[in-house]
């Protein structure tokens, strides 16, 4: 019962606590769901305040550029460790009054404001695909492309009556070899052409041709059944345009960087982190230095690894990299964040140059290279370090020529005699003490950390394959795979394509041919080894989405 009124009282108070002036900051956060829209299209801006207060955001600045439609708010409670959070979310639906770069005014709630936000608005499109009451549309970002660059393709379905079991078929491509990501949540919102009200749905996709050829990207198909009159259709189907883009093969790198990687992407950041100040660091203690690569328009799996150079006066234990993406407007964005354990062996100043990351620009088409400022370490002597003995002056053996200084004269044959009967006591009271030991079993040398073992044999595998030897890249490579995985690791190689990503899955497949074909195909040891420098391991088959699964389209709406 006591137990009880005390976590009564505590939660009072802490509700009182949250209640009180001064307790929580009501921070104001805006976003809109789109910052490209077309005049005439509506899109949704959010207003989240974190903490529960009964003022109404103002909103009234918004009306000089744009109409403001539908409203709604939720309010939203959380308790997290018996901590309590409160938010409350405004949604409204707005459109553009004139095209151009417009902004969104802060909204202000209370004593607080938001941050304003940038939305470009593009004139409406003179000539449409039609005036029918269903329509399908389909473009992308890019014709022309390359090997491993993103294409952005969008699909729109208008419709302007209701619809019955409406289903928009999954994208279906030929030609090249192609990954596919959805490049963010399917979209809905309201478009006005020539005067008469669509509902659009907007999906867009991410492309990555594995090869260079043709693309051609069949018609976006949407089959419903339509309500008329009253009266509702048989299933009726509505196709876009067939789109083909050219893949064009990996250009030359550039001049300044011939061993470059293939680094396509939109836009391409280089950061990094220290665990503590580098600028001071006592030697044999570790400091971890975090770089991370930020990708936008590229898969995860592409990131080239860096490898910082560093001084011999300090040693460099790499970890594994973390490997993340996320869908975004713009497309696929991915990181990779690797980080290095540092350790000072040498007392001095160690200058760590900056690292520079060639990257391909797919909208400007031309090389361009990130860069990360370098840094300086000044390694200090380790505190534990026993200190030097000062040097001891030689003896004396001669005098001066006063007769009142008396000369003593050392023999140095008395000198080794007493220094090897000395020598002999110590070695007599060391015997006596061993023998008086316990028996004790020899001590077992550590094994090396795993990520040591791992890396031992991933390096055998690549001078094995820059040699061309493909038995010692295979007898390498399983040795490395049974230490990642203990239990059911891969036999062949073959197999150990199927666990790890691209591109050395690919290259596994073509030693694996190479091997076992009936052709006897050749494999490129170089590449082999480019390979085996940026790879991750699967955690485990992507799950499939099947699009003909979706919810119907227009959900809540009348059918």
């Amino acid at each position: 019962m006591v137990a009880a009124m005390h976590r009564f009282l505590g939660a009072a108070l802490i509700i009182l606590a949250l209640g009180l002036p001064g307790w929580s900051a009501a921070a104001v956060i805006a976003s809109v769901d789109r910052d490209e829209v077309e005049l005439n299209e509506s899109f949704t801006l959010k207003v989240i305040v974190d903490s529960a207060i009964e003022t109404v955001p103002d909103v009234s600045a918004l009306e000089q550029d744009f109409f403001i439609g539908s409203t709604s708010q939720l309010s939203n409670t959380t308790i997290v460790n018996g901590q309590i959070s409160r938010s409350r979310t405004w949604t409204y639906m707005l459109m553009a009054k004139h095209d151009g770069e417009l902004t969104i005014p802060p909204v202000i709630v209370g004593a607080e404001q938001s941050d304003p936000l940038r939305i470009t608005v593009s004139p409406q499109a003179d000539v449409l695909p039609g005036e029918a009451d269903i329509f399908v549309t389909s473009e992308v970002d890019h014709t022309e492309s390359f090997v491993q660059a993103q294409i952005l393709y969008t699909v729109k379905v208008y419709r302007a009556v209701a619809t019955r079991q409406p289903r928009l078929s999954d994208l279906s491509v030929e030609g090249v070899e192609v990954l596919k990501e959805l490049a963010g949540e399917e979209r809905s919102y309201d478009s006005i052409l020539n005067g008469k009200a669509y509902n659009v749905v907007e999906r867009v996709y991410a492309l990555f041709p594995q090869e260079s050829g043709e693309l051609n990207i069949m018609p976006a198909r949407f089959e419903a059944r339509v309500l008329r009159d009253n009266r509702i259709t048989g299933r009726k189907v509505f196709e876009s345009e067939p789109i083909n883009v050219l893949v064009s093969p990996i250009p030359p790198p550039p001049a300044d960087f011939p061993h470059a990687a293939w680094f396509p992407a939109k836009s391409v950041e280089l950061s990094q982190a220290w665990s503590r100040p580098p600028d001071n660091l006592p030697a044999g203690e570790p400091v971890t230095r975090h770089i991370t690569v930020t990708a936008l328009g590229q898969l995860e799996t592409q990131i080239p690894v860096i490898e910082p150079t560093v001084s011999d006066s300090i040693k460099v234990y790499p970890d594994k990299p973390e490997l993340r993406n996320a869908a975004v407007p713009k497309g696929i964005l991915a990181s990779r964040k690797d980080q290095y354990a540092m350790i000072g062996v040498t007392p001095g100043t160690v200058e760590i140059p900056e690292l520079k990351l060639p990257w391909w620009n797919i909208d400007s088409g031309v090389w361009e290279v990130a860069t990360l400022p370098g840094a300086t370490v000044n390694i200090l002597p380790s505190a534990n370090a026993l200190p030097v003995p000062p040097p001891v002056p030689e003896l004396v053996e001669a005098a001066a020529d006063s007769p009142d200084v008396t000369v003593v004269v050392q023999s140095k044959l008395w000198q080794q005699v007493s220094m090897g009967l000395a020598a002999l006591w110590v070695m007599t009271v060391v015997a006596w003490w061993l023998s008086s030991r316990p028996e004790r079993k020899p001590r077992e040398v550590d094994e090396p950390p795993l990520h040591k073992q791992q890396a031992k044999f991933l390096k055998a595998a690549r001078k094995a394959a820059l040699e061309g030897d493909a038995a010692r890249v295979k007898e390498a490579l399983l040795a490395w795979s049974r230490l990642q995985w203990t239990s059911g690791a891969p036999r062949s190689i073959g197999e150990l394509a199927t666990r790890v990503s691209d591109p050395l899955a690919k290259e596994l497949r073509v030693l694996c041919n190479a091997s076992y074909g009936p052709h006897n195909t050749p494999w490129d040891g170089e590449r082999m080894a480019k390979a085996l420098r940026s790879f991750a391991v699967l955690s485990g088959e992507k799950e499939q989405h099947e699009m003909d699964g979706l919810p119907p389209l227009m959900p809540g709406r009348p059918a």
